[in-house]
């Protein structure tokens, strides 16, 4: 728990801005903890700082400032805030710090040098942005006057002019990929993102043939797109974002516009998952729109995350019309496209999955909401999916962190349809999983459902099972953000 310095003074400035949100005290506790994770402050200590001028130690004051000017939509400075008597941390950044260089090769060298010189001992910490902040930082892609990149879309290799170099770079992505599936983010991160900078050294040292340097550009955004995603599961956002915004500069360079689409529906996605359904909707249309001419099953990929941001925002009639089409599409690809290297996760199965735990999200919005009939039809069709997927798979299959994900999403369905003991059964297994899966973004949904279940300790199912939930999420409360959520990982 932090240590506070304390006076008595009120503190005016805070009060105003909880005032101006209709936030308590507690619920800004509990969005820090949201956003820099469980146990970052006591959900007590921010009415000692509103109320007796208590002052948090840093890096907390800038983390609260910075929470504050995302909700608020203006920047709130750490000056301001705590009336001079806090110290802004320089190691804690915006996202896009840094990143504002022009949309060309010698701009995405300047991004590069600065994440092979972080290395291992930076100790930055990022965090994540919104709205106008997060769209400017690829507005120039988005806007098009970031023009087309530097290098010919496509590379044929007839194999006589093959560097073995960047052979054993492309051979490795599809086995890194691999320890996501089985592992969950938060495990090899730091592993990976030792590969993105390793890759990236490669780059700026420069020498390398024009077919090198395009093919090793392209394995460097592929790799900064899953170490984005693999930050994203981490529930380290900032980091995330940082990732994903130079992986899609780099795919730019080399004109590779279906994983530009890819790079900007796992940025909706993630935008979703933090409840910025605007951004998520904006992302989601631009890869939209960059996924055009692509094949039938990047389409539908890029088409289900923007069902998920749609979803999100509750727009139901966007959400099936949106997800009817990625389904369509999947369905009637002809088999003979081919095929980024990165797209080999997209079965029929997992596109009905995806639809699955969109639609017990909305169900559960709207009942949330009062709308009881609507939500529950939502998610018992949401149930029906995901009871087809992965969260019944041995603990030897690849697939742990889907099935983690998809097991909790499929829990938290049938505790809002209430089916508790289908849902304390399929939760069991969830947990289970956490012995080797480290996901933090699944674990979240796990800690969801044990917030709802503790108001149902009377059932004997619930009973039964909530001490067993709350001892797995007790054990593994550290797989959450914390000392991964910096450059060097």
């Amino acid at each position: 728990m932090e240590r506070l310095e304390t006076n008595s003074r009120h503190n005016v400035v805070l009060a105003e801005c909880l005032d101006e949100l209709g936030w308590s005290p507690k619920a800004l506790a509990r969005r820090l903890n949201r956003v820099f994770g469980a146990g970052s402050v006591a959900e007590s200590a921010p009415y000692h700082w509103r109320d007796v001028g208590g002052v948090p130690r840093s890096p907390l004051s800038a983390m609260t400032a910075h929470v504050l000017s995302q909700e608020l939509g203006r920047p709130i400075s750490v000056e301001h805030l705590w009336q001079g008597k806090a110290v802004d941390s320089p190691l804690l950044l915006a996202a896009d710090a840094n990143l504002d260089h022009p949309w060309s090769v010698k701009g995405l060298d300047q991004i590069v040098e600065d994440w092979v010189l972080g290395g291992l001992l930076d100790r930055r910490r990022f965090l994540a942005i919104s709205g106008a902040g997060l769209l400017a930082a690829i507005s120039q892609y988005l806007d098009g006057t970031a023009g087309r990149g530097t290098f010919t879309s496509r590379i044929t290799d007839d194999g006589s002019s093959s560097d073995p170099l960047v052979a054993q770079v492309e051979q490795n992505l599809p086995l890194l990929q691999l320890l996501d599936d089985a592992n969950g983010g938060a495990r090899h991160l730091p592993y990976v993102g030792a590969q993105f900078r390793a890759v990236g050294l490669l780059l700026h040292e420069g020498g390398l043939s024009a077919e090198a340097t395009v093919r090793l550009i392209r394995a460097f955004a592929e790799i900064g797109q899953l170490a984005g995603w693999m930050a994203f599961d981490s529930a380290n956002h900032g980091l995330a974002q940082r990732y994903f915004v130079t992986a899609l500069r780099a795919a730019h360079q080399v004109n590779d516009r279906q994983l530009c689409a890819h790079i900007l529906a796992d940025m909706s996605f993630q935008a979703s998952s933090r409840r910025h359904s605007a951004d998520a909707i904006a992302l989601g249309e631009a890869a939209r729109r960059a996924s055009g001419g692509g094949t039938a099953s990047v389409r539908a990929s890029v088409l289900s995350r923007l069902a998920h941001g749609y979803a999100a925002a509750g727009q139901t009639a966007d959400f099936e019309r949106t997800s009817g089409l990625a389904c369509e599409l999947i369905e009637t690809r002809s088999g003979n496209e081919d095929e980024p290297r990165w797209m080999y996760f997209l079965t029929p199965n997992h596109l009905e999955c995806q639809t699955g735990y969109s639609m017990i999200n909305l169900g559960r919005s709207a009942v949330g909401e009062g709308n009881r009939s609507t939500g529950r039809g939502f998610v018992r069709r949401g149930e029906q999916f995901l009871e087809t997927g992965a969260h019944l798979v041995t603990k030897g299959d690849p697939s742990q962190r889907r099935a983690l994900f998809e097991g909790a999403w499929l829990a938290l369905g049938y505790s809002t349809s209430g089916d508790l003991e289908r849902s304390c059964q399929i939760a069991r297994t969830a947990v289970a999983r956490l012995e080797v899966v480290r996901s933090p973004r699944s674990t979240e949904l796990l800690r969801q459902l044990a917030v709802e279940l503790r108001r149902r300790q009377r059932n004997p199912h619930v009973k039964t099972f909530l001490p067993e939930l709350e001892e797995g999420l007790r054990m593994h409360a550290g797989t959450g953000p914390g000392r991964a959520d910096t450059v060097g990982v």
